[in-house]
């Protein structure tokens, strides 16, 4: 599996690193990963509130990017600002499954996108690039209808034309990661205001955590 990237996406300010992990065990929840993840947020809550939410660069980065391609802002938050959010209005992080409940964690403390994907469900190679309006889309959460698709955003689309994450917001029910995944293709994207270092120190620590509370073994795509 090949990660291609598009200087058009490239040139909107997005910037990015994918990683893939192979031998994962996402089947059981170590007890140590969900005291820990508990830990963190509260550590993370201690000081969050709507303020920070809305006035962090790298936040105000992703809104850039969804004005960049006409994007607009009504139902379309950046995804670390609505994970912020809902810890803010919880108290703590929903529990999906390990993998899911780990980069969610990085992704509150980093402020950075991130998503996982079951590879083992992607056709042929990953690419990020400009959409055209004739990908498929069928988001989670939906009712297993495809949903059209606007040219001129950007999204992660396999050789079959369908589209695995919409942005940096919407994942799909194709790819999702289950407690049988050990395969996975996760994002790590950043903006603007990111540079290349911090997006390459986070995807680092994506592949140093799982691995060392899920097992397997991780490098970086697109290097």
């Amino acid at each position: 599996m090949a990660f291609n990237i598009d200087q058009q996406v490239l040139d909107l300010g997005v910037t990015i690193r994918g990683v893939e992990l192979t031998g994962v065990d996402n089947s059981a929840y170590p007890a140590t990963l969900k005291t820990d993840i508990q830990a963190q947020i509260a550590t993370v809550l201690k000081t969050l509130d709507r303020d920070q939410i809305k006035t962090d660069p790298i936040i105000q980065g992703f809104w850039d990017l969804h004005k960049a391609v006409h994007l607009p802002k009504r139902n379309n938050t950046p995804a670390p600002a609505t994970l912020l959010k809902l810890i803010l209005k919880r108290g703590e992080l929903f529990s999906i499954n390990p993998v899911v409940d780990l980069y969610n964690l990085i992704s509150i403390q980093s402020k950075l996108a991130l998503g996982a994907h079951d590879l083992d469900h992607v056709d042929g190679n990953i690419n990020l690039r400009l959409t055209d309006g004739t990908e498929r889309f069928v988001p989670i959460g939906g009712n297993g209808e495809p949903e059209p698709v606007k040219a001129g955003e950007y999204g992660y689309i396999d050789d079959s034309n369908e589209i695995i994450c919409h942005l940096e917001t919407r994942q799909v029910e194709k790819t999702k990661v289950t407690a049988a995944t050990t395969h996975i293709f996760y994002i790590v994207q950043g903006n603007q205001n990111t540079t290349q270092d911090y997006v390459d120190d986070v995807a680092q620590q994506v592949i140093d955590q799982t691995t060392h509370y899920l097992g397997g073994e991780g490098h970086f795509l697109n290097a």
